[in-house]
């Protein structure tokens, strides 16, 4: 097949999948296809990109892991009440939303789990390679949008596919993260992988070669929707006007699955990391940058961020700037969820491998770019954008390979 026909159908599992996010983007992609809502927040139906021979939503099919057993209809039915899911488009989609619910399986539960993890992950590649052949589906990209994880200490295992193989077979081991176990599942099943989570995932040195082995892409981490996108718009207004920034304070309140979870100092510790890393690369470490996450259970899932900047003028003189952003966590990362399933697919059928450090636009610690600035972000996407069209107009497809 030459990719001039386009990318096909494309798979889309999701770890995590009876999640906000997951509910969210399992919902728009229903009532995108039956053109029930407009394209808002979705990049690839902008130009450029929307020239692009990308998956189109019909050919577009979704399945995925996940520990809850909560229904996948319950979880929408919850988000509509949270007004997230208007009524009108829940009355609509409903039957597909069942649909979806039969290719959710139960995922891999650290704390239930026994025997190996490399027993567990067989079963993950299990779930994909027969999700993959009942769609008659071109390709897989599994992206995790699972809880956050606390950050892992490297051990030996880590940085040697062998060495990991070895510690994998062992009962009496748990070598890798849930979210990192998903990841060599995904690339042993021969499927791209995107980490929109700042847990350690794909970052593994034994990881990346086992992508390198296989020539897959993947692309992370931790998706950049609200504040985080802010700052890397407005940091670098600083540095270009030459005013001097001396502290940039910031506050996030949250409820849902997301605040309980980032409660514990332990998980937060990944958020706060992931988000702080990319203002000490526009700014410099020597910027006072205190950043709390808090937990308030009634706001749902609603997200509000609070940014306190104190700068330098001309002579000296002391400015700040105060900033507050609201909206739906789900809502604005849905559609790039969507996004980078399309572009990640893409890259697979045109032969890319490592990682795809175009798509840091999309996220707060690109893998494979030190870029942070947005505008030079959303300029490299677009370049790159204009290549894949080149690409996918004559260059062989690179359907997946399964090694098992």
């Amino acid at each position: 097949m030459n990719t001039s026909e386009g990318v096909g159908r494309t798979g889309i599992w999701l770890i995590g999948a009876r999640g906000s996010v997951s509910a969210t983007v399992i919902s728009g992609l229903l009532a995108l296809r039956a053109g029930l809502v407009e394209s808002t927040g979705l990049v690839t139906e902008r130009a450029p990109f929307d020239a692009a021979p990308l998956p189109t939503w019909d050919e577009l099919v979704i399945g995925g892991h996940d520990i809850v057993d909560t229904a996948l209809e319950k979880r929408v039915e919850q988000l509509s009440e949270a007004g997230l899911v208007p009524a009108s488009v829940l009355r609509s989609i409903t039957e597909g939303l069942r649909e979806v619910e039969t290719d959710i399986r139960c995922g891999y539960h650290p704390t239930l789990h026994t025997g190996s993890q490399a027993e567990a992950a067989e079963t993950l590649i299990g779930d994909l390679v027969d999700f993959r052949g009942r769609h008659d589906l071109r390709r897989v990209v599994v992206i995790n949008l699972a809880s956050t994880e606390p950050p892992v200490p490297l051990v030996d295992a880590h940085q040697d596919l062998s060495a990991l193989e070895q510690a994998l077979a062992d009962p009496t081991r748990a070598v890798l993260p849930a979210s990192s176990l998903a990841a060599y599942a995904a690339l042993r099943a021969g499927c791209p992988f995107v980490d929109f989570t700042p847990s350690t995932g794909i970052t593994l040195p034994a990881l990346r070669e086992l992508a390198a082995l296989k020539g897959l892409p993947y692309a992370g981490s931790d998706g950049k929707t609200g504040e985080t996108l802010l700052r890397t718009v407005l940091a670098p207004m600083f540095t270009a006007r030459a005013l001097k920034v001396r502290s940039w304070a910031g506050t996030n309140l949250l409820g849902g699955g997301d605040g309980a979870t980032l409660a514990d100092p332990e998980f937060a510790a990944s958020k706060l990391e992931s988000k702080a890393r990319g203002l000490a690369a526009l700014l410099g470490d020597d910027v006072t940058a205190p950043l709390h996450i808090d937990n308030v259970p009634h706001m749902g899932d609603v997200k509000t961020a609070w940014d306190h900047v104190a700068f330098d003028g001309f002579l000296g003189a002391k400015m700040t700037l105060q900033l507050t952003w609201t909206g739906y966590d789900s809502s604005l990362a849905a559609p790039l969820v969507l996004d980078l399933a399309r572009l990640t697919a893409a890259a697979h059928a045109t032969g890319r491998s490592g990682p795809l450090g175009e798509l840091a636009f999309f996220f707060k610690s690109p893998l494979g770019n030190e870029e942070h600035r947005f505008a030079e972000q959303a300029r490299e996407l677009a370049d790159w954008i204009q290549t894949l069209r080149t690409d996918l107009g004559g260059t062989a497809d690179t359907d997946a390979v399964v090694s098992e």
